[in-house]
């Protein structure tokens, strides 16, 4: 299936769920993620800041930001560039996401898991993102533990991957853990 077909399907299942299925989603998925050894051995983890059509990131932020040190990404150009997450210091950014203010960049190198947001992911890692490659870029240069979340429905037989693309190590859904070997 190609891409854009990938994102047309996912993008009407998203919009059959109603409230309380997305809220029983996030708390199951990140109650997965959660239960990682690669989460609890993780102090610096970059997070994405949900749109309303995403997995909501918003509770596992409140739940965890005084025990973990959070990140969020914030679109810089064509990259993006890596702030510390202060709930009180955000404003409406690049594509109406909540990104941080501020100065304080951190590179990349320094985090140690990152939560990368897709449209959909394949049992290899493989991710269908929406389509600018500011993951992809991101990730080239990242060591951390990358780890894909979604609803089940996200999860898609196969991803043509492209020379560009780079795969998450972990994908995780309301009912499964996939560690990619």
């Amino acid at each position: 299936m190609k891409k854009e077909d990938i994102r047309r399907n996912v993008k009407a299942r998203k919009c059959l769920l109603n409230d309380e299925e997305r809220c029983s989603a996030a708390e199951s998925v990140f109650a997965r993620l959660e239960a990682l050894a690669a989460f609890m051995l993780a102090d610096k983890i970059l997070v994405y800041h949900s749109l309303p059509d995403e997995l909501s990131t918003h509770s596992f932020l409140d739940k965890w930001g005084t025990r973990k040190r959070f990140f969020l990404p914030r679109v810089n150009g064509v990259n993006l560039d890596i702030l510390p997450y202060d709930r009180s210091r955000l404003h409406l950014g690049s594509f109406h996401i909540e990104e941080p203010d501020g100065t304080e960049t951190v590179p990349v190198e320094q985090i140690e898991m990152i939560i990368v947001p897709a449209v959909a992911y394949d049992r290899n890692g493989n991710r269908v993102g929406r389509g600018r490659g500011y993951y992809d870029r991101l990730l080239s240069s990242s060591a951390a533990v990358k780890v894909g979340v979604g609803y089940d429905f996200q999860l898609v037989d196969e991803i043509d991957a492209e020379p560009h693309d780079v795969p998450v190590d972990i994908v995780i859904t309301q009912t499964r853990t996939i560690v990619r070997r």
